[in-house]
C-alpha cells in the first residue's frame, strides 16, 4: 500500500496537508484538496479508518442492533440503513440480539461500549433506561425504530392508526363481518405490535356500531404459512365465515389469499383481505395494503442520527424524548371490494 509520504511528494505538498485534505478536518484550499486526492488516487492510497479514528476520536462506525435479519420487515430497514450509512461515508456493525438476557447485556455492556462505534440505530428493540444512560453517558447518540423510547429520538408508524384505517376502508365498502388475524397476544416482541393492530380493529369496529367478540380475533404466526393454516380454519365453515379479514401483516394476508384459492372461494367477490406492511408480492396477489416503507424508515433513522452526530451541543445524557411518526400510505388494489349480496 502506498503511504502518505508517497501522496505528499506526488501533490507537492506536506504530510500533514495530505492528512487534512483526506480526512476532511483542518483547512485546505478546494485546488489542494483536489490536487491531493488525485495523486492519493493515482497511487491508489487509501486512508486507514483505524488510524483516522485515533486523530478524531471517531470511527465512522455505527452499531445496529436488531432482534431478526430473515424476516422481511427487518431486512428492509436494515438495507435502507446500510444504503444511507454507506452513502454518508460510514460502516456498519451488525448486533442481533436473541431472547438471551446475558446475550443482552454483554451486547450493550461489551461490545457498544468497548468496541469502536460512534452511533447506535436499535431496530425493533425497546432500549431500557439503564441501557439508553450507559451509552448516552458514554457520548453515543441513539435512534430507535419501532416506537417510543425515553431519552432517544425514535421512529414508528403508528400501529393503532393502521390497524383502524384499514378496518375502516372495509366498513366503507359495507362490510360488517369482519375479522381480525394477527399475531398472539401472549407471543409479542418489543413494542406490542400485535396489541397495537388489534385495539386499531377493535376502535373501528366500534366506532363503527359493529359486532366484535373474542371470535372476532384469530392469533396466528406472522408469516404466510401462519395466515395459510388460520386461512383454512377460519374459511372451511360457510356458515361462520366473515364477508372481510383484516391481517396484521401482508404475509399473513396472502397466506389467507391462498387458502381462499384452495378453498374455492374468490377474492374479492365473496371475501375481501387487506393487509399492513406494503410487502414486496404485495403487487403479485392483487393485496389491499397499507405500506409502511420499511427501507425509508432505515434511512430516515440515519438522518436522524447523522444531525445528532454533527450536533452534539446539548449533552446527551438528558436528551428530550423525540417520537417521530412515520408516514404510511394506503394501496388499493383488487383483494377489496364491497361484500355480496346475501
Amino acid at each position: 500500500m502506498s503511504a502518505l509520504s508517497d501522496v505528499a511528494r506526488l501533490a507537492e505538498v506536506s504530510k500533514a496537508t495530505v492528512s487534512r485534505a483526506l480526512s476532511g478536518n483542518g483547512y485546505v484550499s478546494i485546488e489542494t484538496r483536489n490536487r491531493v486526492v488525485a495523486a492519493a488516487a493515482a497511487i491508489g492510497y487509501v486512508v486507514s479508518s483505524n488510524a483516522s479514528s485515533l486523530v478524531t476520536g471517531h470511527t465512522k462506525n455505527v452499531g445496529v442492533v436488531i432482534p431478526f435479519i430473515n424476516r422481511w420487515f427487518f431486512g428492509e430497514v436494515l438495507e435502507g440503513i446500510e444504503t444511507a450509512l454507506i452513502a454518508a461515508g460510514y460502516d456498519l456493525t451488525l448486533y442481533r440480539l436473541s431472547a438471551d438476557d446475558a446475550a443482552r447485556r454483554r451486547v450493550f455492556e461489551y461490545f457498544l461500549v468497548r468496541k469502536r462505534v460512534d452511533a447506535v440505530i436499535a431496530v425493533g428493540i425497546e432500549l431500557t433506561r439503564t441501557e439508553v444512560d450507559l451509552l448516552r453517558s458514554l457520548g453515543k447518540p441513539i435512534v430507535g425504530i419501532g416506537g417510543a423510547v425515553e431519552g432517544m429520538a425514535t421512529l414508528s408508524i403508528d400501529d393503532v392508526a393502521a390497524a383502524e384505517l384499514i378496518t375502516e376502508l372495509l366498513i366503507g365498502l359495507g362490510h360488517t363481518r369482519i375479522m381480525h388475524v394477527g399475531g398472539s397476544q401472549q407471543k409479542q416482541v418489543d413494542f406490542r405490535v400485535h396489541s397495537q393492530r388489534l385495539k386499531g380493529f377493535t376502535q373501528a369496529m366500534r366506532s363503527a356500531g359493529l359486532r366484535y367478540d373474542d371470535e372476532s380475533f384469530r392469533p396466528t404466526d406472522i408469516s404466510i404459512e401462519g395466515g395459510y393454516t388460520a386461512g383454512l380454519s377460519i374459511l372451511a365453515d360457510p356458515r361462520s365465515r366473515p364477508s372481510a379479514i383484516v391481517a396484521g401483516a401482508d404475509e399473513v394476508a396472502i397466506g389467507i389469499i391462498i387458502a381462499a384459492r384452495q378453498l374455492g372461494i374468490q377474492v374479492p367477490a365473496q371475501l375481501s383481505v387487506v393487509g399492513i406492511d406494503g410487502h414486496d408480492l404485495a403487487p403479485m396477489f392483487g393485496l389491499t395494503t397499507l405500506a409502511q416503507h420499511p427501507k425509508s424508515q432505515g434511512t430516515m433513522a440515519v438522518r436522524l442520527l447523522l444531525d445528532e452526530l454533527t450536533d452534539l451541543t446539548e449533552p446527551l445524557d438528558r436528551p428530550a424524548s423525540n417520537w417521530n411518526t412515520f408516514p404510511v400510505s394506503l394501496e388499493v388494489r383488487q383483494s377489496t371490494t364491497a361484500p355480496p349480496l346475501p
